[in-house]
């Protein structure tokens, strides 16, 4: 598990480090809390429609995890190619609202100026959609391989160039070589969108690269597969999209209640919006690498299946939670022992970093059940039980969670603790009970599908 799960968390916290770094470089401008504020409500937006929507995608770690575990390569080969048609479609319905987004974020009742920035750097940043969720459908090919480090490799390298055009487009320049003056002024928000558009499209191209490579060395058989599999199969997309749409449902239950609570934050002003989108990324951060043993999961657990070994694909499952509850609970004590010198290291904005710190500390009591909850979700997508995360997410947080926030937050005037309460106790509840769900699954040692696609997901 942990030769999987190591380099697949360092891919996870790649992904994180570039809003992450984008964050930490905005924070940096003059009157940090409007960017900031522009930067919370970009990030928000897209991240909801590209994991939520582009999430149907994770479909393809059941079945190509399972076909590998089979030996059943020329499944696999049709699968991946499925899913670069599949990422294709999405891109195209993805880029549509992200050029219509900007008219719905002038109705906000947000600082105009937030918005209007908002609004350019959500069309900025689609342009690397297309090679962020081709990307995403590589990376499941490669994983179900165990070709786990050249995908931590793609990341780290894409974070270097998305680090340096960040430098290069965020703020101004002015050189002189001789008697020639070259510079720029600064383009904000919108130059960090750019770079990470870029960092992006050179993450699709290594990918594509890396893959062509691994299936030369290892004979896998894509390369020899033809014209025609490029084409819709579509038994094998119906597939998919049972499997992929409630884990794509899953992120969007997730992601949209937050893209909610920050809507709600953005009615408190620009410091507490700023405060919440600081607190978020360190909280994201930490949640990336559970995520990361969470896919390490998916693999482990359809492998075992696909070479009918239901005891193996359990205690697999169980070496994620138990690998990504420790790591949350190493990751709580970072929370509560350093929160300044983390909300500091964003800004040098005293009302910033003050609006930062209580929501820190109320993120370090959620850590634990955070990282139960989507290493449960691992195991059982790999199981092929795609549907008791979409549940739990959609009581917990629907039910729960966010009105127990907005009461807190509105009729407690606890403001961005009260919401950020709520969201606790969701995160508390979904844990727990996707742990028990784990715990009382049966694996059935006949659950592959084979080619045909055919099988139904182990019943409890």
């Amino acid at each position: 598990m942990l030769r999987i799960a190591a380099p697949l968390a360092l891919a996870e916290l790649g992904w994180m480090s570039m809003g992450l770094v984008d964050t930490i470089m905005v924070g940096h401008l003059p009157n940090a809390a409007v960017p900031l504020s522009a930067a919370a409500l970009t990030h928000v937006l897209y991240n909801t429609f590209a994991f939520g929507i582009g999430g149907i995608l994770l479909g393809l770690d059941t079945t190509i995890s399972q076909a590998h575990g089979a030996d059943d390569y020329p499944a696999a080969n049709r699968w991946i190619f499925q899913g670069v048609l599949l990422s294709a479609a999405i891109s195209a319905f993805l880029m549509a609202i992200y050029w219509l987004a900007p008219f719905g974020l002038s109705h906000l009742p947000t600082d105009p100026v937030v918005t209007s920035v908002a609004g350019a750097a959500l069309r900025a940043l689609s342009w690397g959609t297309f090679p962020l969720l081709l990307t995403f459908a590589l990376r499941r090919y490669l994983q179900a391989f165990n070709h786990v480090r050249i995908i931590a490799a793609a990341l780290v390298s894409a974070n270097l160039i998305n680090l340096f055009f960040d430098w290069l487009l965020i703020f101004s320049h002015n050189w002189q070589f001789g008697g020639l003056h070259i510079g720029w002024s600064a383009h904000g928000v919108v130059g960090s969108s750019i770079a990470t558009a870029l960092a992006r499209a050179y993450q699709a191209v290594f990918s594509i690269t890396a893959i062509l490579i691994v299936n030369r060395r290892n004979r896998y058989g894509l390369l020899a597969a033809g014209r025609r599999s490029f084409m819709p199969h579509w038994s094998s997309l119906k597939r998919l999209l049972a499997l992929g749409i409630p884990s794509g449902a899953t992120i969007l239950v997730e992601i949209t209640i937050f893209a909610v609570i920050t809507n709600l934050m953005a009615t408190l002003g620009p410091v507490a919006l700023a405060g919440h989108e600081i607190a978020l990324n360190c909280v994201s951060f930490t949640f990336m690498i559970p995520l990361g043993i969470s896919a390490a999961a998916s693999v482990r657990v359809g492998q075992a299946i696909g070479r009918g070994a239901p005891v193996e694909a359990k205690a697999a499952g169980w070496a994620a939670i138990c690998l990504g509850g420790a790591v949350m609970l190493c990751a709580s004590l970072l929370l509560v022992a350093i929160p300044h010198a983390i909300a500091a290291f964003f800004t040098h904005d005293a009302t910033v970093i003050a609006a930062t710190v209580p929501l820190l500390l109320i993120g370090a009591i959620f850590q634990l059940c955070d990282g139960l909850q989507i290493t449960a979700i691992g195991a059982l997508r790999g199981a092929g039980d795609t549907h008791s995360g979409l549940i739990t997410h959609l009581c917990s947080y629907w039910l729960l969670g966010l009105p127990l926030g907005i009461y807190l937050c509105f009729h407690r005037h606890l403001g961005a603790r009260g919401l950020w309460l709520g969201l606790s106790a969701a995160l508390i509840v979904t844990g727990l009970v996707l742990l028990n769900r784990w715990r009382s699954i049966q694996i059935l040692s006949a659950t592959y599908p084979g080619s045909a696609g055919t099988s139904t997901p182990p019943s409890a």
